[in-house]
């Protein structure tokens, strides 16, 4: 490894400062507010305050929050660790330049376009189609001023109570008028920063919060307007909600969340406001305040139940499935709730959580009838919500059938030993241990994706209809190229995506002034042909609205789907009569990411006498969703366990095969495969970043841009995605943000359910919305959830960058970022490059000691015990 030499340009570098927010989100509750960045001599300086956690849980990938952290550790709940503290430690190691020379100073100042509010003007779409290149020039530019006077007239004005937040929940805050706290940032729940709760997954059991639709059932789809509530449901809402103060925007939520009769059954327990995403309890009580005047006291029971469960819901984003009677009263009274004890006891007795007693030894023998009176066996009693209550049962009870049953036939024992005979090790023991059993973990890194491909092939060989699973489309396409799929894809051999861009695509097109001043200027304005700046016939079909592949698109020969796809039924073999999955066996890669209610719905699609192999590498974070389900399965050691002997090659698998074990080596790189970059702080990362991203990488490794990711600890803070995004955007393709704050070219990560984000571009926008391409796969996010799903994706975090891979990968680490590394995140982050990996290092001895010292954080959940009924086997 080497250490990047100090500019030699004397031209001081830009000051980068973090992506500003539209106008009012600095005082959402629970929320910090953003560091900022400010440069001086040489790229050298610059403050930085506060660092993100890794992506939004659940909504850890959710794009786009109401009101989102600005920083402070708030932006977006990953795997924090709690109290990381600086200390000892070798820092890795150093190494030669990427480049001779860095890129020189001087770049222009990141002024990160605010989502939209240039495009965002009022204006008559078709008008502005007539009008010259020129005109539109001028007018775009009149507006502009136009609306940068009244910005600065509005920043003259008193800044009433709630007038710099947004979205949702910043909404509710500034119209309830009782808050007695005012804009006080609220502590964390479970030492996890504040994200938005979880909306359901595609496809999920029904639960009683769903803030949005989930899709229309393809592997890559949107929100579709499937019937919502009725109009007079929402009219009743909007009353009720004006009584107390709550911004009627909030209408459509709670009528979908309630259902018929929202408004009386808000009007009688106002706290119901809780199940709304983005809602908090301080919100809630001032709503209750309003509509119960003297009657709303914080001993009501109604209040108790609805933050017991508020408390379950932000635990499960934090990765439980239930949690321990004492942690929940303590958060109850941390809360205000008097009498936590009766809360829950009250929570329960209306069925709307579940308590549970587990043995914490369920080895350990029933006391006998005749024991002295008052011997018990010790439990630990767990409090949880029905939704994963059930879904860990329902698992525990499919991955025993599976265990218990005996496989169908498919090939006799001497072809199965034929087809092990002909692998090599442990690929061999794969085989055989699929031939024996139906359920096998397989543990490994990178390199050993060949052994579970070596397993597809021969199982087909033998006639049985095998399919893989992977957790994102890139690396579906990944192992498909191990299997010699001959589908073509948009992300090419290395699972780069971002191939397909048209010839006139990127910086080049957005620099010409001419294509520029021709596109209409309102947000999502009918643009007549194809998208601007997009060659002929290269707009996406009609039919791919709403995330629908395109019609008459080749069907896909591969036996590989991703999870999202194959039970949606938009990938894989499609279902029997019964409605299980038409396979023998089904391989499920980036198994660590399998959260319990997908974990289910995959086990519970299995047909009898069906193989499941479960594989992936346990030292990458865990999924985005609650559980642990392979870590669970790796120590309850049910079921046979092959570990793969095949290390990942070259300095960067030695390197990330340390961290693996706690240990940050120093590793020879003499082909630059990893490099350090020092900084003093968060201007100069952003600003040494962008200088590898868009020059020192392509120039000395011949790797583009499109196929280098930027991977950060979270989204806000003076270095996190969105002001990367905004640097690199301003770099590699500057634009306006025309489309919602978005332009033709741009890089997006995109979340069509929380938990899942899948890389791509903008392709252009009309009447029907966004148009992306993501994985090949042409897809149109409607306008209204553009904000919620879409972000700039030329930095992402970890959580986001699971399950892809990249050719050159920058990991950032601010200083401002320490609490936030652990060794699953610093692990993920540096295997998701496969020839290059540039460190930007500000976080000093942090990082060393995450690595070392700073393990997966703790989740509980009930599936180590219901799966301690089964007869253990041997691994």
């Amino acid at each position: 490894m080497s250490t990047e030499p100090e500019p030699t340009e004397k031209t001081e570098p830009g000051t980068r400062s973090a992506a500003p927010e539209p106008e009012g989100t600095e005082g959402a509750p629970g929320r910090a507010t953003d560091g900022v960045a400010a440069g001086t001599g040489g790229g050298e300086a610059g403050v930085a305050q506060g660092s993100g956690d890794d992506a939004d849980a659940s909504a850890r990938d959710s794009v786009a929050e109401s009101g989102d952290a600005r920083a402070g550790g708030s932006a977006g709940a990953d795997e924090s660790a709690d109290g990381a503290a600086e200390g000892g430690g070798e820092s890795g190691a150093t190494g030669e330049d990427v480049s001779d020379a860095p890129v020189g100073g001087g770049e222009p100042e990141t002024d990160a376009a605010e989502g939209g509010d240039s495009a965002g003007v009022d204006a008559d779409g078709a008008g502005k189609a007539q009008l010259s290149e020129a005109e539109a020039e001028l007018a775009a530019q009149r507006l502009e001023r136009e609306r940068i006077a009244r910005r600065k007239a509005e920043k003259q004005q008193p800044v009433e109570s709630g007038a710099k937040l947004s979205g949702t929940a910043a909404d509710l805050l500034a119209a309830v008028r009782a808050v007695e706290s005012g804009a006080k940032p609220v502590a964390a729940v479970f030492s996890e920063p504040e994200p938005p709760r979880r909306s359901a997954q595609e496809p999920v059991r029904p639960r009683p919060v769903s803030a949005q639709a989930t899709g229309d059932g393809g592997a890559i789809g949107v929100a579709g307007s499937g019937g919502g509530p009725a109009p007079e449901t929402v009219e009743a809402v909007q009353r009720v909600l004006a009584e107390g103060g709550a911004p009627q925007t909030l209408a459509l939520q709670v009528a979908a969340v309630l259902g018929e009769g929202a408004d009386e059954e808000l009007r009688a327990d106002p706290w119901q406001l809780l199940r709304v995403t983005g809602v908090w309890p301080e919100q809630a009580d001032g709503f209750a305040r309003e509509l119960l005047g003297a009657e709303c006291a914080p001993d009501d029971e109604r209040r108790g139940r609805a933050v017991t469960v508020w408390l379950l819901e932000q635990a499960a984003l934090a990765g439980h499935t239930a949690l321990e009677m004492p942690v929940l009263t303590a958060a109850l009274a941390q809360r205000g709730v008097p009498d936590a004890d009766a809360a829950v006891q009250s929570t329960i007795a209306e069925a709307e959580a579940l308590v549970f007693q587990d043995a914490l030894d369920p080895a350990a023998p029933e006391p006998a009838e005749d024991d002295e009176e008052g011997a018990e066996r010790p439990v630990r009693i767990l409090v949880g919500l029905e939704r994963y209550a059930l879904a860990e049962e329902s698992l525990a009870d499919g991955l025993a059938r599976l265990i218990n049953s005996v496989p169908k036939e498919d090939g006799s024992a001497e072809d199965w030993e034929r087809a092990a005979a002909s692998a090599k090790g442990s690929a061999a023991e794969l085989i055989r241990a699929v031939a024996a059993g139906g359920l096998v973990l397989h543990t490994g890194g990178q390199a050993s994706l060949t052994e579970p491909a070596a397993l597809l092939t021969a199982a087909r060989g033998l006639g049985l209809r095998a399919w893989a699973a992977t957790h994102s489309p890139l690396g579906r396409d990944r192992f498909s190229a191990l299997l010699g799929a001959d589908r073509p894809s948009a992300t090419g051999a290395d699972g780069a995506e971002g191939q397909d861009e048209p010839a006139d695509g990127g910086a080049d097109r957005q620099s010409d002034p001419t294509r520029d001043a021709a596109v209409p200027k309102d947000d999502f304005a009918p643009v007549p042909g194809p998208a601007p700046g997009i060659p002929a016939g290269s707009a996406p079909a009609a039919g791919a609205a709403h995330g629908q592949p395109r019609t008459g698109s080749p069907a896909p020969t591969r036996p590989v789907a991703t999870v999202a796809g194959l039970l949606s039924g938009a990938e894989g073999p499609g279902r029997d009569g019964d409605g299980a999955f038409d396979l023998d066996l089904l391989v499920v890669l980036d198994a660590p990411q399998l959260d319990v209610e997908t974990a289910a719905l995959l086990v519970e699609s299995l047909p009898d006498g069906a193989r499941l192999v479960l594989g992936g590498d346990p030292a990458v974070l865990w999924s985005a969703g609650p559980g642990r389900v392979f870590a669970d399965l790796l120590a309850a050691r049910i079921c046979p366990q092959v570990a793969s002997r095949m290390p990942d090659p070259g300095p960067l698998g030695e390197l990330v095969s340390g961290i693996g074990i706690g240990e940050l080596n120093q590793v020879e790189a003499p082909g630059k495969e990893v490099v350090i970059v020092p900084v003093r702080d968060a201007g100069e990362a952003v600003h040494r970043t962008v200088q590898l991203v868009a020059d020192s990488v392509p120039r000395a490794l011949g790797v583009p841009p499109e196929e280098t990711q930027v991977i950060t600890p979270g989204h806000g803070g003076a270095a996190g995605t969105r002001a990367l995004n905004a640097a690199l955007k301003e770099r590699l393709n500057p634009g306006p943000g025309r489309f919602g704050g978005f332009d033709p070219g741009d890089r997006i990560a995109y979340s069509p359910a929380p938990g899942r984000t899948l890389p791509g571009r903008v392709v252009g926008a009309d009447a029907d919305g966004l148009h992306l391409t993501c994985a090949d796969e042409p897809v149109v996010v409607p306008k209204e959830r553009v904000e919620q799903s879409v972000r700039h994706g030329w930095a992402l975090t970890a959580h986001q960058a699971v399950g892809c891979r990249w050719p050159a990968v920058v990991a950032v680490l601010p200083g401002d970022a320490t609490q936030a590394l652990s060794r699953p995140w610093v692990y993920t982050a540096f295997g998701r490059a496969d020839r290059h990996l540039s460190v930007v290092q500000g976080a000093e001895q942090a990082l060393p000691r995450a690595v070392a010292e700073i393990p997966a954080k703790p989740r509980t959940t009930r599936l180590p015990v219901l799966l301690g009924t089964q007869s253990p086997t041997a691994g």
